[in-house]
């Protein structure tokens, strides 16, 4: 298990290991000890599977209050994972962080809490899981339009799929109006 920082603080890339052989794959997606040396002390309260046609966009989403952290990755098929910094006092807010997941290369990203989380399906048929810090609250859910003008996601579709609920999310600037 390799971890890489990324530019976004807390943003962590994983990449795992896999031993194959005749029979197939082994890996180890979940090591407490690797994680808390890496800096994610995080207890896992909740997991969650999606599947999703090509071209799906998810996203993008948090919770406040009760943030979430993720712990997410792409099992089968292959999808652009985005985090967005949504704290209005941070060096970074606005910036994001963008990576391929795929059950190729087998890599995986934490997302610390106070960031919003989207990704693009690039296959049909993607099962992507993510492993999140606090359980589910609708009450609290909360969502950034996926093309919106000032975060300016570099996303390589104009005309994504996207739930009834995500076609109407709020720009970052209506969100974190003063």
């Amino acid at each position: 298990m390799k971890i890489k920082k990324t530019n976004l603080d807390g943003v962590i890339v994983i990449e795992n290991k896999a031993f194959q052989d005749l029979r197939g794959s082994f890996t180890e997606t979940f090591n407490s000890q690797e994680f808390i040396k890496a800096g994610i002390n995080n207890t896992f309260h909740q997991d969650n599977e999606s599947i999703s046609k090509k071209n799906v966009l998810r996203g993008l989403h948090y919770q406040d209050p009760k943030p979430q952290g993720k712990l997410v990755r792409c099992v089968r098929g292959a999808v652009l994972d985005v985090a967005v910094d949504i704290n209005p006092l941070s060096k970074n807010f606005c910036k994001y962080f963008m990576i391929e997941l795929s059950e190729k290369n087998n890599l995986q990203l934490f997302i610390p809490e106070g960031y919003a989380h989207g990704f693009l399906s690039l296959e049909d048929d993607t099962c992507f899981q993510y492993k999140c810090t606090t359980a589910y609250s609708p009450s609290t859910q909360k969502g950034i339009l996926w093309n919106d003008p000032t975060i300016k996601i570099d996303w390589p579709i104009d005309n994504p799929l996207l739930s009834e609920k995500d076609q109407c999310l709020p720009t970052i600037e209506m969100s974190f109006k003063n």
